[in-house]
């Protein structure tokens, strides 16, 4: 059986055209795999921990072997639950909107809680980083309204998917599929875009 975890990063609910192309793979994904599973993770409904100056302490401690107490214990426990959570699926969908060339800030939140030494990761004084969520697999949704490649600069960067995508690979994730629609506020026909968005996303599930 495996595990596919959707991590909604818009806050426009039904609104959101990247969150609607993710149920779109979602759907294809249980029609293919009878033994799968999916839940999503919507990072605006579900508060995440703080990572404040008890986190960081904790983080300090824990890099260097000391015990934990009090709020530096608490605010571990939350960051090491958020983690579990997250590493307890096989499989990923990421919905991301571009918000001002990168990522929503909740998403950066998530990307800063989860990322911990022993957990995402592991450093090596000679050999740098190794991620450690080797054998899962990545789908990421990417919209943006404005944004789209081989536009003059006037219009946006890409510092969304550039981004993301480095931190999956930085985590260990190397399978990773991209469904990406751009520029939606100025395409001569973004109703096109969106039903090539759909049909790719139904595609991409059935072989997930």
């Amino acid at each position: 059986m495996t595990r596919l975890l959707h991590i909604a990063a818009s806050p426009k609910g039904a609104d959101s055209e990247s969150r609607a192309i993710a149920e779109t793979f979602v759907e294809a994904y249980l029609d293919a795999h009878e033994d799968g599973t999916a839940d999503t993770f919507d990072l605006w409904k579900e508060p995440l921990p703080a990572f404040d100056a008890a986190a960081v302490a904790a983080q300090k401690a824990v890099l260097a072997g000391r015990p934990l107490e009090g709020a530096a214990h608490t605010a571990w426990q939350a960051v090491r639950r958020t983690f579990e959570r997250f590493d307890s699926y096989d499989r990923y969908v990421f919905s991301v909107p571009m918000w001002n060339s990168g990522i929503p800030y909740v998403l950066k939140h998530f990307i800063d809680v989860v990322s911990q030494s022993g957990m995402l990761f592991r450093l090596d004084r000679a050999s740098g980083y190794t991620g450690l969520l080797q054998g899962k697999k990545a789908v990421a949704i990417y919209t943006s309204g404005v944004y789209a490649p081989g536009m003059p600069e006037s219009f946006g960067s890409d510092l969304q998917s550039t981004t993301f995508n480095d931190w999956l690979r930085w985590a260990g994730i190397t399978e990773i599929d991209e469904i990406s629609v751009r520029a939606l506020r100025f395409a001569a026909d973004p109703d096109t875009l969106r039903r090539e968005a759909h049909a790719r996303a139904r595609e991409l599930g059935k072989t997930f």
